[in-house]
């Protein structure tokens, strides 16, 4: 798949999200509000935030396509991680909102459950699984930190619709039963909604703040680029090699040793060798920048 390919699934990918988030948003708060359900509710506000955070991915997807530039001479990356960490600080937000409607509702007298909800949070809930797996899987193939932040933003609404089922069901057993435990059900689920939210934004943070502090790749791939750059003829030593992600896309930094004998031309055409063997087997790294040092028979 080649990277206009790549580009254009991807945009579908968040196009799709949106959409989603949108109709999802509407359908919850209506029915969260016509049939009194906390959790639905507060899952339909957290939705209204998973529309910014759509909007956030593709924005950022569309300026990291851009080419690099005299200002950005490294490219655009960045945006999908910057769009990553908007989306976890936009997940910890519908956590607390969470957490706080969950805990009102068990000082308040317990709203009846109404079929019409918890069909809407099993709607919901195969819809944002559908989703997620979709997105995960597009986000994972064009390596787009943005779409698997949007992936993991799914997967954290899938707890939210699942916490509604479950909630909600419980309530409704607890009013044919006359069990009054049961009535509060949905704050309960809420607030392991809560828990599994924080988790998976912490998470996402705590990555996106790796990728801004320019964190090395790991060292499975810097090993298989050690491995690559050996097998070009002439490369007697790897003196340096470090690699970062950018974004979707990586960027390689190393210092290599080759006879010191060789002409600027024939250390050109090393060089050269070097970078497309690498892209070759790597389609994800969009730079290899090369040093040389000399290297003498005695070394």
């Amino acid at each position: 798949m080649n990277q206009h390919t790549h580009s254009n699934t991807s945009m579908m990918a968040g196009w799709i999200s949106l959409i989603s988030n949108i109709v999802l948003t509407f359908l919850k708060i209506i029915v969260g509000a016509i049939f009194n359900s906390p959790v639905l509710l507060a899952d339909g506000y957290h939705n209204a935030g998973d529309v910014i955070a759509s909007g956030a991915t593709l924005a950022s997807m569309r300026i990291s396509k851009r080419p690099a530039d005299e200002d950005h001479p490294y490219g655009h990356g960045k945006a999908e991680v910057l769009s990553s960490a908007i989306v976890g600080i936009i997940l910890v937000l519908a956590a607390c909102y969470i957490a706080y409607e969950s805990i009102k509702v068990f000082f308040e007298e317990p709203e009846k459950a109404g079929v019409i909800a918890f069909v809407t949070a099993i709607i919901s809930l195969v819809w944002k699984f559908i989703l997620y797996i979709y997105t995960m899987n597009i986000g994972k193939k064009t390596n787009s930190k943005g779409l698997i932040a949007t992936a993991k933003d799914h997967l954290a609404d899938v707890y939210a619709s699942l916490a509604a089922v479950i909630g909600i069901g419980l309530t409704l057993v607890g009013e044919a039963t006359q069990n009054n435990i049961l009535l509060f059900g949905d704050p309960i689920a809420g607030l392991i909604v809560t828990i599994l939210v924080f988790k998976l934004a912490y998470g996402m943070l705590v990555e996106a703040g790796a990728s801004l502090m320019e964190k090395s790749v790991g060292q499975e791939l810097l090993d298989d680029f050690h491995n690559l750059i050996l097998t070009v003829p002439d490369v007697k030593r790897i003196d340096r090699l470090r690699a970062r992600e950018n974004g979707h896309y990586i960027l390689v930094d190393l210092r290599v040793s080759v006879p010191a004998n060789f002409t600027i031309q024939e250390g050109h055409d090393i060089i050269r060798k070097i970078k497309k063997t690498i892209m070759e087997h790597h389609d994800d790294v969009a730079e290899v920048l090369i040093h040389l040092n000399p290297w003498y028979e005695n070394d």
